[in-house]
């Protein structure tokens, strides 16, 4: 069930958050109109001088106190987001441990990525000292999807406040509540801080069209391919530059040398944790001739074993989006008529607002459960004839998020050749719970990266600053120019430039 508009007397329109299992309504929040988020961003962008201010050691402090406080927290907010998407309190778990060590990491190593460093100033200005700095953009939109509300949240806002920025958050309006809580959790933790610094804006489309329109120093956006393309052409109109992690149709590939067990254990979760609605999700397997059998017989077990259902502890819930069923149906349909077998479950699965396991093999590779994104708990098995074959599928798509290989002996050679913003060897998705490591993807994936170095770099400009330490009496930067002059620079030239470098 999706989140519903209501028209309350005296007040602005409103949009209610319900349980998509139950109905339950969760909590209700304003839509903002562009004027209300024209001032957010400002009510950002004055805090955001006082925390520039601050410097990394008093942002870290700060980030550090917003850690402590969440953990401290955390029960009430696995309570909230099981309420308000009927996700297993494990999924929200798994969210918010990601999220903490976002904050934590980004925190911690601002000053290492950021802080001004010195650069040899070659031999041209070998009189100049020079220095690199990245420095605030100023305030950040983030705007955030409802397959996984916590993480996307606590991310976004971990990486443009550790870069020294303002921030304001829109989340889905399908999980309001957590993404709500997620942002006014860091002014709680931090009762010092002036207000607005980290805000949040709710609504529908025209409320994320307005802050793409706001005057925001960047954009990013984690959600849909065809919805990151309206951002990017909505924001191009103030040339405001943006960040998408968009879609994905992630593969992974078995070789003949893999550990068929540790490969069918990480496969199944892989696909069907947090009910398949994970843009990093596996969603096709290739796995060598040799042994298919052995694998499936795996996968087959263990996947039967997955409980749906609204329990706290289930393995996973109901699916968010009414409209993803269909999209499900579609390709799960496709696929059985085009000569693909259920190897588990099948058309019967589907039972709204659940989607029991569904494992599909031999599916034609021009059929749309493997040229779409499914984005729920359905994964395609096909055969390769080697390695190379594996490798040549896994490439055949406009999407580059993530992948895997499971191998013994070649892990590292095969993870080199498939074409993904990050692929795990002997696991997977794990590229997507490291700080350290960027996160993104390529294609119709995305680009820009959150995590790591990149991800602190992406909420930042670049300031170069140099000065001259000392005159070398004829200068290339002045007139006139002198025969003397360009006679010694034609010799340096040839005597440096001109022979082979080691």
């Amino acid at each position: 069930m999706t989140a519903q508009l209501h028209s309350v007397t005296g007040a602005a329109d409103t949009l209610a958050v319900r349980n998509p299992a139950t109905g339950e309504v969760v909590g209700t929040f304003p839509v903002h109109t562009a004027d209300d988020v024209v001032a957010a961003v400002a009510r950002a962008r004055a805090a955001q001088q006082w925390w520039a201010g601050l410097g990394f050691a008093g942002r870290r402090k700060r980030m550090q106190r917003w850690v402590r406080w969440l953990a401290r927290h955390c029960d009430e907010l696995y309570e909230l987001g099981h309420r308000e998407g009927g996700k297993p309190k494990g999924d929200i778990q798994f969210e918010l441990l990601a999220g903490l060590e976002d904050i934590r990491w980004s925190a911690a190593h601002a000053k290492r990525v950021l802080g001004e460093k010195r650069v040899a100033p070659g031999l041209a200005m070998l009189n100049f000292d020079a220095r690199v700095a990245y420095e605030p953009l100023g305030v950040a939109g983030v705007i955030t999807p409802w397959n996984a509300p916590v993480y996307t949240v606590l991310c976004g806002m971990a990486y443009a406040l550790s870069a020294g920025n303002g921030v304001v958050v829109k989340p889905s309006e399908l999980a309001a509540a957590t993404g709500v809580w997620c942002v006014e959790s860091f002014a709680k933790a931090n009762p010092d801080t002036p207000a607005g610094l980290a805000g949040w804006v709710t609504g529908f489309g025209d409320t994320g069209a307005a802050l793409c329109r706001s005057g925001v120093d960047k954009l990013a956006f984690t959600g849909s391919v065809p919805t990151g393309r309206r951002i990017m052409a909505t924001c191009a109109e103030n040339l405001t530059p943006v960040l998408l992690e968009l879609g994905g149709k992630d593969a992974t590939i078995v070789a003949e040398d893999a550990d068929l067990d540790e490969a069918a254990r990480s496969v199944v979760w892989g696909s069907l944790w947090n009910a398949g609605q994970a843009c990093v999700g596996v969603e096709r397997v290739y796995v060598v001739d040799a042994v298919k059998s052995e694998f499936l017989a795996k996968v087959k077990q263990r996947a039967e074993q997955v409980t749906v259902g609204t329990d706290p502890l289930s393995d996973y819930g109901p699916m968010i989006v009414p409209n993803q069923i269909d999209i499900i149906r579609r390709h799960v349909t496709d696929a059985l008529e085009r000569g693909a077998t259920a190897l588990v479950g099948g058309l019967d699965s589907i039972r709204p607002p659940y989607v029991e396991p569904i494992v599909l093999v031999d599916v034609p590779e021009d059929s749309a459960a493997v040229r779409e994104e499914t984005f729920g708990p359905v994964v395609v098995i096909n055969s390769a004839r080697d390695v190379d074959d594996a490798i040549a599928k896994a490439n055949g798509t406009v999407f580059g998020l993530g992948s895997s290989v499971f191998s013994r002996e070649h892990g590292r050679e095969i993870a080199a050749r498939l074409r993904a913003g990050g692929t795990t060897i002997n696991s997977v998705l794990t590229f997507v719970g490291l700080p350290s490591v960027p996160f993104g993807g390529v294609g119709d994936s995305g680009f820009g990266r959150f995590h790591g170095d990149d991800g602190l770099r992406e909420f930042t400009r670049a300031k170069a600053t140099t000065f001259k330490r000392f005159g070398m009496g004829q200068e290339m930067q002045e007139f006139p120019r002198t025969d003397e002059q360009f006679d010694i620079v034609r010799k340096v030239v040839k005597l440096r430039y001109g022979r082979r470098f080691r």
